[in-house]
């Protein structure tokens, strides 16, 4: 069942690899395509291409549609050459705009004077990319270093392990490829800079024998959060993957390990740090960062791994054209609004039994469905709030043990299904980015037969979007904080999404 629950999380994940890379690729195909409207102008003045008899002004000019006059008003003496006899005589302005044209605000007398329509800003916003300055991508590949403190929050880790030394030191080396917005664009202005791509990591802990070296694979999204100069800013970055090779805990094997239960584990991380542009190329970045590994409670044991440290790393830029930070500009309006999310999600999960004070896991796993109807107001591009009212079955929930003989085996029991049923109402808020939101959940079960029902939860979502209002959910829930609850994999739907079309 195990198996089942980590394979449904790689497939979401991978999926949302796949959609990147397609997005990736479609960038790419746009910023390679095309003629530009300025190309085919210069162009057509060369004598390339034939001139239509009725030509489009850019915006705020006028076009002029000729009509009917003899031939001499229309051909008239060519520019500079001078009559036979005759003296050069001064042009006024309205004959120097040349045969068959009018300058703005003249009343002429031969043609009509048609004043082009000025685009709104809500026009510029959402054609401006796609109509003169079509979309494209930068792209970069970057390197990094971390060296991080683990957390010795559990004997294992205090040093009762075979080496009988602490685990309290973990290094990894990560290799990083990213695509972000055209410098300038408005996806670029309104969202800071945010890139987004795939990386790879190989991690050590210095325990290779009882807890393996690791490597992960994740998705990642990062932007600006302030500009300090020109070339320096302060950013941020999140990481949200899986990771392979752990050597987990085993009676017979590896018994001293009651950390990890499981050979593949979630990958969750944020940094901050220093961005700094040394060439057009080039940047270096420096800061803090925090990790954490767990199953997401599909295993026991699942104590988890927690470290911080300093992460520094150079980024290649490829096409920069200039090491500048640009400054903050004013964003187009944005249109408030109220959405409806609806979310389907299922998941596994173990148990872990109180019994005389002490815990014991269950052998068995245990299914999860839920379903989250959430309506959220729009604030802005970056945020959403509002609530959520969760249903769900937590297969997990009140089950106990029996009384029993000291000694005997430990039977774990189900309850009736309605003691596993639960309907809650919470709190939400998102930051919505390109392609991913990040969601926070503060709730609490209202309907319920109690026990581990009873209880004020927490979630925290990551939604990957598919289409426009389509996305997937990877989220994980916890009670009272501290107590796992469950993984959240499923798909949603946005209904009323009036979230503008810009990348």
């Amino acid at each position: 069942m195990f198996q089942r629950g980590i394979r449904g999380l790689a497939i979401l994940l991978g999926t949302a690899m796949c959609h990147f890379g397609v997005a990736a690729a479609n960038h790419g195909a746009d910023a390679a395509s095309g003629i530009s409207e300025t190309a085919v102008g210069r162009r057509t003045e060369e004598g390339t291409m034939p001139a239509a008899p009725e030509t489009k002004a850019a915006a705020g000019s006028a076009v002029t549609i000729p009509t009917a006059g003899t031939e001499s008003e229309r051909s008239g003496p060519a520019k500079g050459n001078r009559l036979p006899g005759k003296p050069d005589i001064p042009k006024s302005k309205a004959d120097e705009t040349g045969p068959g044209q009018t300058a703005a605000g003249q009343n002429p007398r031969r043609g009509k004077t048609i004043p082009a329509k000025q685009p709104g800003i809500a026009a510029s916003f959402l054609l401006g990319d796609s109509l003169s300055e079509r979309p494209r991508t930068m792209h970069r590949i970057g390197a990094e270093f971390r060296p991080e403190h683990i957390f010795t929050i559990n004997p294992f880790l205090q040093g009762e392990n075979l080496a009988q030394l602490p685990v309290d030191l973990s290094l990894s080396a990560h290799l990083k490829y990213a695509f972000g917005f055209r410098p300038g664009s408005h996806a670029d202005k309104i969202y800071g800079g945010v890139y987004q791509g795939i990386g790879a990591a190989y991690y050590d802990f210095a325990n290779p024998r009882e807890l393996g070296n690791p490597v992960a694979v994740y998705l990642f999204q990062g932007a600006r959060i302030a500009r300090i100069t020109s070339r320096l800013s302060l950013d941020y970055e999140w990481n949200f993957g899986l990771s392979f090779g752990w050597k987990p805990y085993d009676r017979e094997q590896n018994s001293r390990n009651i950390m990890m239960g499981s050979k593949v584990n979630a990958l969750l991380n944020v940094n901050f740090f220093l961005r700094w542009m040394l060439t057009r190329e080039l940047d270096l970045t420096v800061g803090p960062t925090l990790t954490h590994f767990s199953n997401g409670n599909t295993q026991l044991p699942n104590a988890g791994l927690n470290s911080a440290g300093l992460q520094a790393g150079l980024t290649y830029n490829f096409g920069r054209k200039r090491a500048e930070i640009p400054e903050r500009s004013p964003a187009p309006p944005f249109r408030r609004h109220v959405s409806y999310d609806v979310v389907l999600f299922g998941s596994w999960c173990s148990k872990g039994v109180e019994v005389g004070g002490d815990y014991y896991a269950s052998p068995d796993t245990y299914p999860v469905v839920g379903l989250n109807l959430s309506a959220l107001y729009n604030f802005g591009y970056k945020f959403r709030a509002g609530i959520s009212l969760d249903g769900v079955y937590d297969g997990s929930a009140n089950v106990y043990v029996p009384d029993h003989i000291i000694g005997t085996g430990m039977e774990f029991v189900r309850p009736s299904i309605d003691r596993q049923l639960a309907l809650g109402l919470s709190a939400r808020a998102e930051f919505v980015m390109p392609y991913f939101t990040i969601g926070l959940g503060l709730g609490a079960n209202m309907l319920h037969k109690g026990g581990d029902l009873k209880a004020f939860y927490q979630i925290l979502a990551l939604k990957i979007g598919i289409t426009h209002s389509s996305f997937l959910h990877i989220g994980y829930s916890l009670r009272d904080f501290h107590m796992p609850n469950f993984l959240m994999l499923g798909v949603g739907y946005r209904f009323n999404n009036k979230y503008p079309r810009h990348y």
